[in-house]
């Protein structure tokens, strides 16, 4: 079977190395070559990268309470690109304060996210997702 190939990155000015590392190392495990572009990452790295390594998804993690305005146009951007098709895929602390999730997510959908996960979500849902969304 084929190894499915996802970028990894945390967007925007958030340095939150940890749980990066973390989801590198879960998702490698699971069988997936991951290519990690690291913290204070550009919507424009995300996309460069994806182009680079013909990826199947985009994997953007936030924890920093921004990621709902780093976000925004991402899929828009994926179009311009030529990958407008791609799985993008969205985690952690994406919004600032206590807010309904589903609110949160529909408003990334509405973005164009394919999924959005919550704070604290184990690695091993996005897993099944993937496995889902990729036939894999």
């Amino acid at each position: 079977m084929e190894q499915k190939t996802l970028v990894l990155g945390v967007i925007g000015a958030d340095v939150h190395a940890v749980g990066n590392r973390i989801l590198d190392y879960v998702f490698s495990q699971a069988g997936f070559k991951v290519i990690n572009i690291g913290v204070l990452a550009s919507q424009e790295e995300f996309i460069r990268a994806a182009i680079e390594t013909a990826a199947d998804v985009i994997l953007v993690s936030s924890l920093y309470g921004h990621g709902e305005i780093d976000c925004r146009g991402l899929r828009e951007k994926c179009q311009e690109a030529g990958i407008g098709d791609i799985l993008i895929y969205v985690g952690g602390n994406l919004v600032i304060g206590k807010q309904d999730f589903s609110m949160v997510e529909k408003r990334f959908k509405d973005m164009g996210f394919d999924r959005v996960y919550p704070p604290g979500i184990m690695p091993e849902v996005a897993i099944m997702d993937l496995h889902k969304d990729l036939n894999f």
